[in-house]
């Protein structure tokens, strides 16, 4: 009896392990399914507060936007809100360096190999449709660099600067090849920046003179190719 009585005991034992076993995959199973959809969740929620951080912060700057007005805009409780970021300088801080990483991206694109005409002019137009997706997010940059980059001087001097002289080199290298007239390369690229944000720093006015909005898919082309013309035609090579 005590013999039948051991072998039951295992058997049961054995039975509950794999119960067991099956139960923690299961478990593991369910978590593992909702992880990507709770990291789906969190990004949507991240991005929702970027883009009202960013209107409001280029309307009313960062002393003059508050997190109510945020998590209002965002449409998330300021605990919410505080869990994604600590203080609204975070949130202040965060936005700027995203923006920044899609300004920059454009300029990624500016290869010594490629053709300098093509390839400026391709540049002049992805910034005029930066300028025109995303004026709030153009002005709320122009607003820090007026005021000093008080708090995005540290990837201005690092980030920006390496790649700025990483493309200002490739201009120079089309320079020397006797690809295009020899311009200083800094001075080109700021002059590209200026020219595009424009529209979107200074809307306003434009609209105010022009009656005209880049969200006017006739006066973006007009725009864009005029700036093209007026700063490639600065550096073409003229025939003597």
């Amino acid at each position: 009896m005590k013999s039948v009585r051991l072998k039951r005991e295992r058997r049961e034992a054995r039975s509950a392990g794999t119960r067991s076993r099956t139960d923690r995959k299961r478990t593991a199973t369910a978590a593992s399914d909702q992880t990507p959809r709770r990291q789906q969740r969190l990004e949507n929620k991240r991005i929702a507060i970027f883009d009202a951080a960013l209107e409001l912060f280029a309307r009313y700057g960062l002393h003059g936007t508050t997190v109510d007005q945020i998590a209002e805009a965002a449409d998330v409780s300021k605990t919410n809100l505080f869990y994604y970021f600590p203080t609204k300088e975070d949130v202040y801080v965060a936005a700027l360096q995203n923006l920044l990483t899609e300004w920059l991206a454009p300029m990624l694109a500016l290869d010594v190999e490629g053709d300098p005409i093509k390839s400026l002019s391709d540049y002049i137009r992805r910034k005029m449709e930066f300028s025109r997706k995303y004026p709030e997010a153009s002005r709320l940059f122009c607003i820090e660099i007026v005021q000093g980059a008080p708090l995005l001087g540290k990837e201005l001097r690092t980030s920006l600067k390496r790649l700025v002289s990483e493309k200002a080199a490739v201009i120079q290298a089309w320079i020397d090849a006797g690809k295009i007239a020899p311009v200083d390369p800094y001075h080109l690229i700021f002059s590209i920046w200026s020219t595009t944000q424009h529209y979107a720093d200074f809307s306003a006015q434009v609209h105010a003179i022009l009656e005209k909005r880049l969200t006017d898919k006739a006066f973006f082309e007009e725009a864009t190719l005029n700036v093209q013309r007026i700063i490639l035609s600065g550096i073409k090579i003229r025939s003597s």
